[in-house]
């Protein structure tokens, strides 16, 4: 299956931002300090958890701790996967404080949502220096096999091979870069892949051959391609996510900021298929450099 009606999320106990993964984050932006930014991202966390469960979705919540200090738990999205055959994936992060979001009371309650048959653990490549950070890092096309991923200091080959190994995924990578010329750090702010459409920034894609080859993955394979801008993706549209309801329905996830960049056609285009889904995260998406997707770990 391509999509879920459960996801795992994480209530913030010291939501703040991170200095250590600010170097390789152009989204991420310190606006305010301590406490109140902690106070208004929970505000946001408890409205989007009542949005998703008012449209049927089902939510594994985990209470962070305030200790060890981890700013950035609310996006668990980056540390681990859950694979329809019972696979759960533990993967190598790059920021110190970020391997730390791996606790032990968050993975006893996947695995209460979620029945585990077998664990790959990618971890050990953080001894290299070598990072792949879950679906941050990698776009899945589960149905067909195929992840997608645009190489960053968070997304390295040799990891990424040994994922598709494991798991019987072929790689579709190229390289992006934003309106400054900077590699985008996560695939995910610049793609998105449903059942029915891939939502995609193809001019952060600069070489048009991997350009070509990105399109003709997704046409191949039945997507119709929804193109978003720069400006567009700048103001986080390409961090979506397809969901269900409990009764069958088509989810889109997305932030107000994304949906608001949005052109009427777009927009129109979109609703067509989807319930599309807009919660307010504007204190989360500038300190944390991270949106709806993000803070959203599938359970298959």
């Amino acid at each position: 299956m391509q999509t879920t009606s459960i996801v795992f999320m994480v209530k913030p106990a010291r939501f703040g931002f991170n200095p250590q993964t600010a170097e390789s984050n152009a989204f991420q932006k310190k606006d305010g300090f301590g406490r109140a930014v902690q106070e208004s991202a929970l505000r946001e966390f408890l409205a989007y958890t009542t949005l998703l469960r008012a449209n049927g979705v089902n939510i594994a919540l985990a209470e962070d701790t305030l200790e060890p200090r981890t700013p950035d738990s609310i996006f668990p999205n980056n540390w681990f996967t859950t694979h329809e055959d019972g696979t759960l994936v533990l993967y190598p992060m790059a920021a110190p404080n970020r391997r730390e979001e791996r606790k032990e009371h968050f993975l006893q309650i996947i695995r209460k949502s979620f029945k585990v048959t077998r664990t790959v653990d990618l971890t050990h490549y953080e001894e290299e220096g070598l990072f792949l950070e879950g679906t941050g890092s990698m776009i899945l096309d589960r149905e067909n096999k195929i992840v997608y991923a645009c190489r960053s200091p968070r997304t390295c080959d040799k990891v990424l091979d040994d994922f598709c190994k494991e798991l019987g995924y072929t790689p579709v990578v190229f390289e992006a870069v934003d309106q400054n010329g900077q590699q985008i750090y996560h695939t995910n702010v610049m793609m998105a892949v449903g059942t029915a459409y891939a939502i995609v920034c193809l001019e952060s894609i600069a070489d048009a051959s991997e350009r070509e080859r990105v399109v003709a993955s997704l046409e191949k394979t039945g997507k119709k391609v929804l193109e978003i801008t720069l400006g567009q993706m700048g103001q986080f549209a390409g961090n979506m996510l397809e969901l269900r309801s409990t009764e069958g329905k088509k989810l889109l996830v997305m932030s107000a900021t994304a949906r608001k960049s949005l052109t009427p056609e777009q927009n129109r285009e979109l609703s067509k298929t989807y319930r599309l889904l807009s919660p307010q995260l504007e204190t989360i998406e500038t300190n944390g450099g991270g949106s709806a997707r993000c803070m959203l770990a599938e359970i298959f």
